[in-house]
């Protein structure tokens, strides 16, 4: 079955955590307007080479980049375009992301995903440690290869993540166990 690639978009794609000072390399400031209706804008920072770094790493591998973000189809109006990302499915979250609810977004991905490899990269691994515990005890039960690469929000999407992920795949491709199958890739 085709892997997917899970791509989060507040720490991995805007690396929210960064100070003005501090801004990681390659990231420019993106600005968009919050409804087509109000002159109101916001702001965030993405590095345009991320698309192009993601699209031929899901055409290396045989990946299928998939939103798993709390910003939804917007994902696909603001950040996809701003970093040269086509169209792309969308793990719909609707009720699971209230800080108060002890599933996170894992029992969207979880039924997004059911039985597929997946490597997700996202910021918040931490936020739910028992309902991620409970999601990974029933991936492997399910016998579902799934990579957990924590992106650190600070810095944003690095090369060291993109080649995690690349050998985690490449690994699963060549019919190989990966390293970190099952858990948390820091």
């Amino acid at each position: 079955m085709r892997p997917l690639l899970l791509l989060d978009v507040d720490g991995p794609l805007h690396p929210w955590a960064a100070t003005a000072q501090g801004r990681p390399p390659g990231f420019v400031e993106h600005r968009y307007r919050l409804s087509r209706w109000r002159r109101a804008t916001a702001s965030v920072w993405l590095n345009p080479a991320h698309g192009a770094a993601l699209l031929a790493l899901a055409d290396v591998t045989g990946a299928e980049l998939v939103w798993a973000t709390s910003w939804g189809d917007r994902a696909n109006v603001v950040i996809g375009p701003a970093i040269g990302l086509p169209r792309l499915p969308v793990i719909d979250f609707a009720g699971s992301l209230a800080d108060s609810g002890p599933d996170w977004k894992f029992r969207a991905v979880a039924r997004h995903c059911y039985g597929r490899p997946l490597a997700w990269l996202d910021d918040d691994f931490e936020l739910r440690p028992q309902a991620r515990e409970a999601f990974l005890i029933k991936r492997k039960f399910n016998a579902a290869p799934t990579l957990l690469a924590s992106v650190d929000p600070r810095t944003g999407l690095t090369d060291a993540d993109l080649d995690a992920v690349l050998a985690w795949l490449q690994a699963l491709s060549a019919g190989q166990k990966p390293d970190s199958d099952q858990g948390l890739c820091p």
